[in-house]
């Protein structure tokens, strides 16, 4: 497995933004450089896994939470750098939308404080940067697809 730190190439990762009564599922991360800010669930994508089968399988052992992919999101670049401008940690995330099936959140090794979230709790949290609008753009994706599937009925 490739080095998460100083990294040869970008590492591949994928997040879920799984929405429920009108909130999104989100917890803290336990290990850095992310440690203690609230993120989507997600994490790397192992060989032979497709993006969606990675974000459902991190979401399951992450927080224990089932759900069903309604969409791609959008895509998020971090690239960290190091006091001599080294490329410390660059991951590539594709960030996915999601419908909550079942489970309420629960923390684990990888996941601390587990909560739902309206959007405007978003922005009194503590969060990965670029997280409130990834999950704005998530709830847009929702009402987008719940609508398409309205007018075909």
């Amino acid at each position: 497995m490739q080095s998460r730190a100083y990294p040869k190439y970008p590492l591949l990762a994928t997040s879920l933004a799984v929405i429920r009564d009108g909130r999104v599922l989100l917890a803290t991360r336990t290990k850095p450089p992310a440690e203690g800010l609230f993120s989507l669930p997600g994490g790397l994508v192992e060989a032979g896994e497709t993006l969606e089968q990675a974000a459902l399988r991190e979401l399951e052992e992450e927080v224990g939470v089932i759900a069903s992919i309604v969409g791609f999101n959008d895509h998020v670049e971090v690239i960290d750098r190091d006091e001599d401008d080294k490329v410390a940690r660059h991951f590539v995330i594709a960030s996915f939308v999601a419908s909550w099936v079942s489970g309420q959140g629960t923390p684990s090794s990888e996941a601390g404080r587990v909560i739902w979230a309206s959007p405007s709790e978003i922005g009194e949290l503590p969060t990965t940067s670029g997280l409130a609008r990834i999950a704005a753009r998530a709830f847009e994706v929702l009402e987008a697809k719940s609508s398409a599937g309205k007018s075909r009925r």
